[in-house]
């Protein structure tokens, strides 16, 4: 595979054409939104360089695009880029239908227009409500919005909701056709050249990509723990970011609200004669310029959209004595010289303003809504203060300006997590997760017992070429090294195993060599029925017989124990072991503890071995290979399939060697004989089964005898003496 890394350079040709790829279709957007604007056309035309973006770069070109197009709208719409965030989703979500192979098929492409649409008009048409207000917006849709409002839609807002919702249905069925055509058209060496992505290893293909990520964690996963940090830091952030915001944002809009308050009580403190407050108290309404002066304040009041109340209070330790509260379109003033209790709000500020001092603006929410009052001290010409100007403001301007702040908050941080977390989630996957999954995956074929499988799977893991510059090639170079120092080693361990494998095989073979020269033997007997044990073996796994028992490691060890068969010869004298005649009732007794003799000798070797070996199945056949299927043998009397298989088998082995091998005491018999004595002694002295094996491979058998020149003889033999 070619080596697509950012880090050569084919990645930095790459990087390069993915860039101006992006240029190039952030022009595409602004021009299309260009030409929709100036020939008043019913679309947006706005999001085909975003589609083509995601479609073939994936999500990160295409949230570049997206969110760059906004980011350039703004030169002409400073609103635009709170709508950042529908641009945003609508690269994630297509780059995630190009990316399931899903635009291939119709019902998909279906899907995602829909899914656009209600992205692109039914989002927007939230982010326009939430900022201008949740009514008719006043766009190209509003007409249609209006007549869906006329005929049973509930709701001006659910209304331009719908149609919003089917305006941008038509652009982005069309921008979606347009994309998807496009970028079937282009040669797959340009779809490789701008998929985004900066591999930092050999480059996966598709497939190797799905085999990669079928790598399931224990628990969490690397990419689910990064995902979930970056998100709570941000989320946090965010959080943390927001309130100091709002809360500036509120104290800003207070601040302008009370400097606003304060202008408007200068006003009405220049129309009231401090001189003349209490005249006006003790004389009444009648006093000389109470009406005209009442006539002002109303008129200040009316002048300003968002005064609620003006009045003047003098006040005195029972309360606050009215001097002037016209009355307003919806409410009477209270009457001149009514006691009003003092608010809650004012309880801190009493004091002072017994004291006719200057207080801090009030900001208040009782029964009068939520107000901003300012109070100024009305003084007489020797300074004294004898009442309180004050100016009530309505403070919903404040709230209707915060939801808004909120909203454009929320739409910037919306728009900013996403591209975050897909950053996050690109550099997690390249530096990160693909080259720690792919090296878990290489390395899972690792095979201790298997040279071809453990080679192949260091060719595959140095194929790998992580270079991430980071922990993770360390970690990577360290699991090379790793794996070519096991497999040497390994493979020098195999090669010493071989060595004393072979070593433990010549010295049973010479151990055995020993007993049987005692015997005056030719040596070749040891040898002669481990291969007659091995036609065996290999005829019955090729029948099918006792295939629950036979294995290879059962074959093999009955072939290497089967020279230790007689080993408990050595025990038995020379005298009797080489007599050239008959054995006496006696010396055939004798001559039969052989048996138990090996048992005991291997039982010494096997409990001196800590691991089970093929001494287990020596010690076996020692012992039982004199049983007879018909129970009429030794040691034990054993009979049938009590009689462990093995030494059912060598049973078979070591009588048809010693009937044609020439002997001290006798010449050896004709092969056809010693084969027509196994077969009458099928089901008797045999086990039928293994019997047959043997005489099915006869050409086998025959190759041997010939081989060891014990292919003629007499007929005469000594039943004794052959069945010990």
């Amino acid at each position: 595979m070619a080596d697509g890394s950012s880090n050569t350079p084919r990645g930095a040709q790459k990087a390069i054409a993915i860039l101006l790829f992006c240029l190039i279709c952030i022009a595409v957007n602004f021009i299309g939104a260009q030409i929709a604007k100036s020939l008043n056309l019913p679309l947006f035309l706005d999001s085909l360089g975003t589609l083509v973006g995601a479609i073939l770069g994936g999500s990160i070109p295409g949230i570049v695009i997206g969110y760059s197009t906004n980011i350039v709208n703004m030169a002409f719409d400073e609103v635009a880029i709170y709508y950042g965030v529908v641009n945003v989703l609508i690269a994630v979500v297509t780059a995630r239908f190009a990316k399931r192979g899903w635009l291939e098929r119709v019902f998909k492409v279906i899907l995602l227009i829909l899914i656009l649409a209600l992205i692109g008009g039914g989002l927007s048409s939230i982010i326009t409500s939430w900022l201008f207000g949740f009514g008719f917006s006043g766009g190209a849709s509003t007409p249609l919005a209006m007549w869906f409002f006329t005929h049973g839609i509930p709701g001006e807002f659910a209304a331009q909701f719908l149609a919003d919702f089917i305006f941008d249905l038509g652009d982005k069925a069309l921008m979606v056709i347009i994309a998807v055509v496009f970028t079937r058209l282009l040669p797959s060496s340009l779809h490789d050249l701008l998929e985004c992505t900066f591999w930092q290893q050999a480059p996966l293909n598709s497939k190797q990509r799905e085999d990669v990520s079928k790598t399931q964690p224990r628990t969490v996963s690397l990419r689910t723990k990064i995902v979930t940090i970056v998100s709570i830091v941000v989320v946090v952030v965010g959080l943390v970011t927001s309130v100091f915001s709002f809360n500036a944002f509120n104290e800003s809009m207070v601040a302008e609200q009370a400097q606003k308050a304060t202008g408007i009580t200068n006003l009405a403190l220049n129309a009231i004669d401090g001189n003349r407050v209490n005249t006006y108290l003790q004389e009444g309404e009648s006093a000389e310029g109470y009406a005209q002066t009442e006539k002002e304040l109303a008129d200040i009041r009316e002048s300003f959209s968002n005064v609620e109340y003006i009045y003047v209070y003098q006040i005195r330790q029972d309360g606050c004595h009215v001097v002037f509260d016209p009355d307003t379109p919806d409410e009477r003033g209270s009457d001149l010289g009514e006691v009003i209790e003092f608010d809650e709000a004012f309880a801190n500020q009493v004091d002072e303003l017994l004291a006719g001092k200057e207080i801090e603006p009030v900001v208040s929410n009782e029964s009068y809504g939520w107000l901003l009052s300012i109070y100024r001290p009305v003084t007489d010409d020797s300074g004294q203060c004898v009442a309180y100007v004050a100016v009530d403001l309505l403070m919903d301007d404040i709230i209707y300006d915060g939801v808004i702040f909120l909203g454009k908050i929320l739409f910037l941080f919306l728009a900013f997590f996403i591209v975050i977390l897909a950053f996050t989630l690109w550099v997690a996957d390249f530096f990160l997760v693909y080259p720690i999954n792919t090296i878990a995956y290489a390395a899972s074929g690792f095979a201790y017992d298997d040279e071809e499988t453990r080679d192949y799977t260091i060719r595959r893991i140095k194929r790998l070429k992580i270079k991430t510059g980071d922990e993770v090639e360390n970690l990577y170079d360290a699991i090379v090294k790793t794996a070519e120092d096991t497999a040497n080693f390994i493979e020098e361990g195999a090669k010493q195993a071989q060595t004393i494998e072979r070593m433990q095989d010549s010295l049973i073979m010479v151990m055995a060599d020993l007993v049987e020269s005692r015997d005056q033997f030719t040596g070749d007997h040891v040898r002669k029925t481990s291969a007659y044990c091995r036609i065996i073996l290999e005829q019955m796994e090729k029948e099918g017989i006792y295939a629950d028992e036979i294995n290879a490691q059962f074959a093999s060890d009955v072939v290497r124990s089967a020279p230790l068969h007689d080993v408990g010869k050595i025990v038995v004298s020379d005298t009797i072991l080489n007599k050239p005649g008959r054995l006496t009732d006696e010396e055939y007794d004798t001559m039969r503890t052989h048996t138990t003799a090996g048992r005991e000798i291997l039982e010494r070797a096997v409990n001196a071995v800590s691991e089970p070996t093929y001494l287990d199945e020596a010690r076996i056949l020692a012992e039982f290979h004199h049983e007879r299927w018909d129970g009429k043998g030794y040691p034990t009397g054993r009979s049938g399939r009590e009689i462990p298989l093995s030494a059912r088998i060598m049973a078979v082995a070591d009588v048809f060697d010693a009937l044609v091998s020439k002997r001290s005491y006798k010449e050896g018999m004709p092969i056809e004989k010693a084969f027509s004595i196994i077969r009458e002694g099928a089901g008797t002295q045999f086990d039928p089964l293994v019997a047959k094996a043997f005489l099915d491979n006869e050409e086998a058998a025959r190759a041997i005898a010939a081989e060891h020149g014990d292919d003629a003889g007499t007929q005469s033999f000594d039943i004794h003496k052959e069945e010990s």
